[in-house]
């Protein structure tokens, strides 16, 4: 039994326990993927991540990145989460505003500004027009009409996400999915806020436990990247912007998502260490 010091961080949070929890094990070696598995399941936080040395001469740390179904090879929360981890730990970026970051996907910038982080949305592995017998089980999921979906799109960056949009954020709010659903999805959806509104979108994210059951992620980053690819990408809306996440879990979720002048997309939000201690493993 080796002992283990870990942080919960609260990301994307306006103040303390309002955004979405990460715990982060730093483990110098690797442990067996089962083993930071089963550590996550009993968190049961939406996503754990395990913080190590890189093994990329370009990067500042490394870091896998568990839901409790199975292995990320990205995702957002975490990948601010742990940042925030390692330098509160006391890491020393090579670059003086920027981390570098080695996940399953490759490499991920992250800049500091200010006590909020931001990372570069990664391009998303799998996008474009959505099956119409998936939005046909999307509608179902959600319960609501076909209808009702305005747009939809493949917006995977690593989760396996599928977007759809609604005619409003009021909209959005009001879902009242189903519980349980027998194959696995991993869901996000969209709708605007009038314009005056402090907030340009509303986003609820929804994905599959390992038993069937659905559960709504109380502010995700890895959806908020590729959403935001999409409605850029489209002309739907222009960055700088704001987004909310979380409100029908009690939660207060900010996401910030810019556009830098090469196209590049940021998503960020605060992050804050809530907890910290050891653990034996």
């Amino acid at each position: 039994m080796t002992r283990y010091s870990f942080q919960i961080v609260d990301v994307f949070g306006t103040g303390a326990f309002s955004g979405n929890p990460l715990a982060v094990v730093t483990t110098p070696e690797e442990l067996d993927p089962d083993t930071m598995l089963r550590i996550t399941r009993w968190l049961n936080f939406s996503e754990t991540t395990f913080l190590l040395p890189p093994t990329d001469t370009g990067a500042d740390y490394r870091v896998r990145i568990f839901t409790p179904a199975r292995e990320l090879p990205f995702a957002g929360h975490p990948t601010l989460g742990t940042c925030h981890a390692w330098l509160a730990a006391g890491g020393t970026p090579r670059a003086a505003n920027e981390v570098v970051q080695q996940c399953g996907t490759g490499l991920v910038r992250v800049r500091r500004a200010g006590s909020a982080l931001a990372f570069a949305a990664p391009p998303t592995i799998r996008s474009g027009a959505v099956e119409e017998d998936k939005l046909d089980e999307i509608a179902a999921v959600l319960r609501i009409a076909r209808d009702a979906i305005l747009a939809s799109r493949w917006v995977d960056n690593g989760p396996g996400w599928v977007a759809v949009r609604l005619a409003s954020a009021e909209a959005v709010l009001a879902l009242d999915p189903v519980r349980w659903h027998g194959a696995t999805i991993d869901l996000g959806v969209v709708g605007s806020y009038p314009e005056g509104h402090p907030a340009a979108y509303e986003i609820r994210a929804f994905f599959s436990d390992p038993f069937g059951g659905l559960i709504e992620d109380p502010v995700c980053g890895s959806l908020n990247a590729s959403v935001a690819q999409w409605l850029i990408g489209e002309g739907q809306v222009k960055a700088p912007y704001h987004v909310t996440q979380g409100a029908c879990l009690g939660r207060d979720g900010r996401i910030t998502v810019e556009s830098d002048g090469e196209g590049q997309v940021w998503i960020g939000g605060h992050t804050a260490s809530l907890f910290a201690g050891t653990a034996d493993i």
